[in-house]
């Protein structure tokens, strides 16, 4: 039960944290950003870079992926210092109401491993492997992270939305592959990084403030598709390290915003409660 729980929420992994190197401050002014993200710095300007950037950030928020509803088909790779798996995740969400996800192994049998429905308080499990079912609250999900997981976190990490991004920047810099903003929140250090042309997030690294734990997690972002006037990410890579190293790829295979959604969570009378 503990290895599929950590396959069916992979996105747990999002908050391992550990401590990261200082960026060096940005030397040169940032210039030729989209008027409708940024202002344009004219080269004879005197140039606040910092006040620049924090625009920037503040304008992820302008950027952030907006829907009533979403579903998805994705292909799931996970590969730890016990085992690998592989299987497929449908998901569907009602934003702020309800998340439900069916895991079923690879192959052609075509196996349902397990399947959950996470509300704004509750967590319900059921496992077709054992023939259990559980229901928890959702602070289930902040013991297995240690982290004050939230389900609105849960819904950002899905879609793609940035989370642990706000303004207290301490440092950053312009590079030829994006800009590197580090930013510390309450709970962690992120370091993100944005692509030049249009300012979508990339990487970001996440490492928690607690000196104390040795939690680190990098998170890529690939492959961007453009629906409407939406952003997606339909390719991502999660690597999380503590006492062993875990490997997750992400690869959306079929996505889509706001078209009906079902829940189904019909449990077996053959089910045991667990």
């Amino acid at each position: 039960m503990k290895k599929i729980v950590s396959i069916s929420f992979l996105v747990l992994g999002l908050y391992a944290c550990h401590t990261v190197k200082k960026v060096q401050k940005i030397q040169n002014a940032i210039a030729h950003i989209d008027t409708t993200r940024a202002i344009i710095i004219k080269p004879a300007e005197v140039v606040d870079s910092l006040s620049i950037v924090k625009q920037i950030i503040g304008n992820l928020a302008h950027t952030r992926i907006d829907y009533a509803t979403f579903s998805a088909k994705v292909k799931v790779d996970y590969e730890g210092a016990e085992s690998d798996n592989h299987v497929t995740a449908n998901i569907n969400i009602r934003k702020d109401s309800a998340i439900w996800i069916d895991i079923r192994g690879g192959g052609a049998l075509n196996v349902e491993v397990m399947r959950l429905l996470i509300t704004k308080d509750s967590l319900r499990i059921m496992n077709g492997l054992d023939k259990t079912v559980s229901y928890r609250s959702i602070s289930f999900l902040q013991q297995l992270s240690q982290v004050p997981l939230t389900f609105y976190d849960l819904q950002d990490v899905i879609v793609g939305n940035p989370v642990f991004v706000d303004s207290n920047i301490v440092s950053y810099k312009s590079t030829a592959s994006g800009l590197q903003v580090l930013i510390i929140s309450r709970l962690f250090k992120n370091l993100v990084t944005l692509e030049n042309k249009n300012l979508r997030i990339v990487h970001s690294k996440l490492d928690d403030v607690d000196p104390m734990r040795n939690r680190t997690c990098d998170i890529t972002y690939n492959d961007y598709e453009t629906l409407g006037n939406i952003s997606f990410s339909t390719s991502r890579e999660i690597i999380v390290a503590e006492k062993g190293k875990v490997d997750i790829n992400l690869n959306f295979k079929q996505y889509a915003f706001n078209q009906p959604v079902s829940f189904l969570f019909r449990v077996p009378k053959s089910y045991k409660l667990k």
